[in-house]
């Protein structure tokens, strides 16, 4: 391993997101289980185990990236749309679960899919493990997607 160090920071960097969204949104999900959902939603106790295993795939990623001995602006590029793409999620959890906003977090998520499918492709072009550890998250947030969109139609 190059550097163990900056291999927890960039595992770290995810999760530690992951945790201040579920915590700012904590009080918020006695509210979401009450809500109607569409077919093919899982259970409540799947969403933070799937997180936390997409927040991993996503830092070790990223560190790849960093890792991967690429050109200096495009390893940075790459990090900042990973970076914004990582805002953008925490604010979904916001939007959706806090203040309710179910259209419009549906249209903020479809932001945040084309953010994800943007840093795949860079993190593809400066390390191909890096994307493929990106495909999980692009797929989860497309079906978080749908999720959403339903949860919207059948609540409103």
């Amino acid at each position: 391993m190059k550097n163990r160090k900056a291999l927890i920071l960039c595992l770290l960097i995810p999760l530690l997101t992951g945790a201040l969204s579920a915590f700012l949104t904590r009080n918020a999900m006695e509210r979401f289980e009450l809500l109607n959902k569409p077919p093919l939603s899982p259970p409540g106790w799947l969403f933070p185990a799937v997180w936390t295993i997409l927040y991993l795939m996503m830092g070790a990623a990223s560190y790849l990236v960093r890792s991967s001995g690429g050109p200096r602006r495009a390893v940075n590029e790459a990090l900042t749309l990973y970076g914004v793409q990582l805002g953008f999620n925490f604010l979904w959890t916001i939007l959706f679960f806090n203040m309710g906003r179910y259209l419009f977090a549906f249209f903020w998520l479809a932001v945040l899919w084309v953010l994800i499918l943007a840093a795949a492709l860079r993190f593809y072009r400066l390390s191909k493990p890096a994307g493929y550890l990106m495909v999980p998250y692009l797929l989860w947030a497309a079906f978080a997607g749908y999720l959403n969109l339903g949860i919207y139609l059948i609540n409103a």
